[in-house]
């Protein structure tokens, strides 16, 4: 079976935008590289879910997960983005660092800007109360991960991040009327209580004060989750995988399927973040690899500002990264973990294009774009047919 790329343009997919003439970014985009990969492949479009998709659950589905069976929720996912190594039965959440004046009431969710939160995870981690360990990590900038890891834990309990500036802290309340969800609850709160008194009473934050910067001085946290975990994608697909990711949403599922992260490095040796990078290091990874995963993340990012010509500009800036891939030999995949039309600046459940390229088939469709996708020999597909499909298309004997 040959070597496959799986590229995934976070958000790529669109609808009509009054600013292109009605058409969508990837329709007036030029890009002659993504264009030559659809004559050379087969093409289609792919129903990620009938309701707009999160990008942890459009990467599972792609990948051939069972949501309702296999989802983990976004805790977990983040808390293995930042490398903490879960364990079944943890509790995890997405975690911010943030700003509280006196009565709790919150001046900035992201603690002014801060460059780094790891002195007060330090400080913080490894907390036990009535048996329960705190594992607290940071991430970029403000964010940070939490993990409570202890008998008798539930994730049905809510978050204490009101999303609003000027609001008072929330106290996390039990969601079913579980004795597990009780606890869970009553503890993290007990823990947010004395990382407040602990994290305001520290050198960093008296410094901030003096400096005239906002303290780091309370977590705020959000998306709990219940840690099991997931089939390996070694074990579904008999693939040793790797994956080449920014962000540490989509590390984490890259870690959780098991695959290997792999650091984008350029050809100087200097660590980057660039696309061309990006496509190099997973052209390396499958010397010893079968797959590798790469996420790109800005096509997202302009369609949530509803910026139609930056996201037709960024798509010519992938297509540009693109002539590094003409000497690889293995089949290439480029599609969507969801559409974000920059008319909704929103996720939506709008269909996906999809090229399949390099296999062993091609339709010659001329476009990679969702209308010219659409006309394609692959129709109209599921996320839970793209691997089976790119399976067949590689030459795998593994369906």
């Amino acid at each position: 079976m040959r070597k496959i790329m799986f590229i995934i343009l976070d958000g790529v997919g669109d609808k009509p935008c009054k600013e292109l003439g009605g058409k969508t970014p990837l329709e007036v985009a030029e890009t002659p590289n993504l264009d030559r990969l659809a004559r050379e492949g087969v093409c289609g479009s792919v129903r990620i879910s009938e309701k707009p998709p999160e990008s942890d659950e459009g990467h599972l589905a792609l990948f051939g997960y069972n949501l309702k069976k296999h989802y983990p929720g976004r805790g977990p996912i983040e808390a293995a983005g930042v490398g903490l190594t879960l364990q079944r039965g943890d509790v995890a959440f997405r975690a911010n660092m943030a700003t509280v004046d006196e009565r709790m009431i919150i001046v900035d969710r992201r603690a002014g800007r801060i460059e780094t939160t790891e002195p007060f995870a330090k400080k913080a981690n490894g907390m036990e109360i009535d048996g329960v360990k705190f594992l607290l990590k940071a991430g970029n900038a403000h964010r940070m991960a939490l993990v409570m890891r202890g008998p008798g834990l539930s994730d049905k309990i809510s978050n204490t991040d009101p999303h609003e500036e000027g609001k008072a802290v929330l106290a996390s309340e039990p969601l079913d009327g579980s004795d597990n969800a009780k606890l869970t609850a009553r503890l993290l709160n007990e823990f947010l209580s004395k990382t407040h008194e602990m994290f305001d009473a520290m050198p960093e934050n008296q410094e901030r004060i003096a400096r005239k910067m906002k303290p780091a001085n309370q977590i705020l946290t959000r998306g709990a989750g219940y840690y099991r975990p997931i089939p390996p994608f070694k074990n579904k697909y008999k693939l040793k995988a790797c994956c080449v990711t920014g962000g540490g949403l989509y590390l984490g599922l890259g870690r959780l399927m098991g695959m290997k992260p792999l650091e984008a490095i350029g050809a100087t040796g200097d660590a980057k973040t660039d696309i061309q990078c990006k496509l190099t290091t997973a052209m390396r990874g499958l010397k010893q690899y079968d797959f590798a995963y790469v996420h790109i993340k800005g096509t997202d990012i302009f369609g949530h500002d509803g910026d139609a010509n930056g996201k037709r500009r960024f798509i010519e800036k992938v297509d540009r990264s693109m002539p590094v891939l003409h000497s690889f030999d293995g089949v290439i995949v480029v599609t969507a973990d969801h559409s974000t039309p920059c008319v909704l600046k929103d996720h939506s459940s709008d269909p996906v294009p999809i090229v399949i390229s390099r296999g062993l088939e091609r339709d010659r469709i001329s476009r990679f774009s969702e209308s010219a996708c659409a006309l394609g020999s692959l129709g109209r597909i599921e996320a839970r047919d793209v691997m089976p499909a790119v399976l067949r298309l590689a030459g795998s004997t593994n369906l």
